[in-house]
């Protein structure tokens, strides 16, 4: 019989449609590959270029954040370094750590030629220099006394201005000069009590003329640590004054502050009465102290921009704080570490600085290595990469340099492995070392190893500053 045209059509068509679907899917499933082939070589050429970081000895694979996390670390092979990235080192001056005390303005500027000279030659592009170790001055000063770290008493001058001079000599290497201010330090350690130590001090030491705004604290040891008290007013104004007062007169390039707020060891109840005195708003006491530092960190960012913007100049704001600023376990955005919390014992609310905008850069303290049982290098990089995503802050990590042969786990490839995992992380641009006597002084063969590889491989060429923060230069 012939077959029904209509049924004949019918057929056809269905038969095309299955045609069309069975190419429609593989067209579909062609298109998803091709989709995935930029992440899939992204992802084989990352794999191709790393490893699993192993613990020296052992060859057990290193657990990505200590007890919280045995993933594995992948860390790339090679050092990549980009076009602009921070290259700093510490210099301290309390108690003469890096930079001795002087008899003469000779001396001292033969001494810091020298430094300058080795970081310029070794292709650092910064110097973090300590300006205001402990409420003091290493620049003629109306608000705060010369350093006695400076000349070995308090008070004394070298007959000239370090300062001025510093500055214009790293800027004549092409470095930039930051003046690295710690805000509330009298003194870190005394057996002497508050009155019979701020005798000691110079007559025009804002401390000593003003004993009532500093705080006493009782150290385990029996010693005693004096410092500003954060919740004072005056004592606000007198740090965003000598802020002032810097940038004014020298064109340093950024105000750095480092991890000292509140004390490690805690205040007791030494500030009871300020907090009393000044709590309209009626905050806990721990609230209210982070409050206090948080006015001290706003009102710089205030200065700078207010001065910038009537300068046209473009100084920076960074801070350095102690690398972990909550654990997981006490704040859920916290970190995979269970170490000491600058949260809740300086009362720093870091990541809630960067969060605001009130830093142009920050610079934690990861001053641990990878196998660090509590503070894992990789989890706590990671955390910190992920602190500034999407702000303008620039990262720096602070790496501890000075531990380098304390243990085992200081290796001489530690360093090494620390800077190769930050390229990993495009939110890091760079590292600042602490501290200056490590790197061109090291006290044990291990430190010497450690960083004259990073000086003689990683960074064998000069490359410049990254754009910081909200300044752009």
């Amino acid at each position: 019989m012939p077959k029904d045209p209509r049924a004949v059509a019918v057929a056809a068509a269905r038969g095309k449609r299955k045609r069309n679907r069975r190419r429609h899917r593989g067209m579909g499933r062609s298109s998803k590959i091709l989709r995935l082939l930029p992440l899939l070589a992204a992802c084989c050429m990352l794999e191709a270029g790393e490893s699993v970081l192993k613990v020296p000895g052992t060859g057990k694979p290193v657990a990505y954040g200590g007890r919280f996390s045995n993933a594995k670390v992948m860390i790339p092979d090679t050092y990549r370094p980009k076009a602009r990235e921070m290259r700093g080192a510490w210099v301290a001056t309390v108690e003469n750590l890096d930079f001795p005390k002087h008899a003469d303005a000779a001396s001292f500027r033969r001494d810091y030629l020298a430094v300058v000279d080795n970081l310029k030659k070794s292709n650092f592009n910064t110097i973090i220099f300590q300006v205001r170790p402990m409420n003091d001055a290493f620049y003629p000063s109306k608000l705060n006394p010369w350093s006695r770290w400076m000349t070995g008493a308090e008070g004394k001058t070298l007959g000239f201005d370090p300062l001025d001079f510093m500055v214009k000599e790293a800027h004549r290497r092409n470095l930039e000069f930051h003046a690295w201010l710690n805000p509330y330090r009298v003194v870190s350690s005394t057996r002497l009590r508050k009155a019979a130590y701020l005798r000691t001090l110079a007559a025009n030491n804002f401390a000593r003329k003003n004993p009532h705004l500093v705080l006493e604290v009782k150290r385990k040891d029996g010693t005693y640590s004096l410092l500003l008290n954060p919740g004072e007013p005056r004592v606000v104004r007198h740090i965003l004054a000598t802020v002032r007062e810097i940038v004014e007169n020298y064109p340093v390039d950024a105000i750095h502050f480092d991890d000292y707020f509140y004390l490690y060891g805690g205040v007791g109840n030494s500030d009871h009465s300020t907090f009393r005195q000044y709590n309209p708003r009626r905050l806990s006491l721990e609230d209210w102290r982070r409050a206090n530092v948080d006015a001290i960190i706003s009102g710089v960012k205030r200065e700078l921009t207010d001065y910038n913007r009537r300068s046209g100049r473009k100084v920076a704001f960074g801070v350095s704080p102690f690398g972990i600023w909550a654990n997981k376990k006490s704040m859920s955005s916290g970190s995979l570490t269970g170490g000491n919390q600058s949260f809740f014992s300086q009362y720093a609310d870091t990541r809630g600085w960067v969060k605001k905008g009130w830093v142009d850069y920050i610079a934690p303290q990861l001053y641990w290595p990878f196998t660090m049982d509590v503070a894992a290098y990789a989890a706590l990089a990671d955390w910190w990469a992920d602190v500034v995503r999407g702000t303008p802050v620039n990262l720096y990590i602070g790496h501890g340099a000075y531990r380098l042969g304390a243990d085992s786990r200081w290796h001489r490839g530690e360093l090494a492995d620390q800077l190769r995992y930050n390229t990993k992380l495009r939110e890091v641009d760079g590292s600042i070392l602490f501290s200056y006597r490590n790197v061109f002084s090291p006290s044990n063969p291990v430190m010497r190893d450690a960083v004259g590889k990073v000086l003689r491989e990683y960074w064998k060429t000069p490359v410049p500053c990254p754009p910081c923060g909200n300044v752009r230069r």
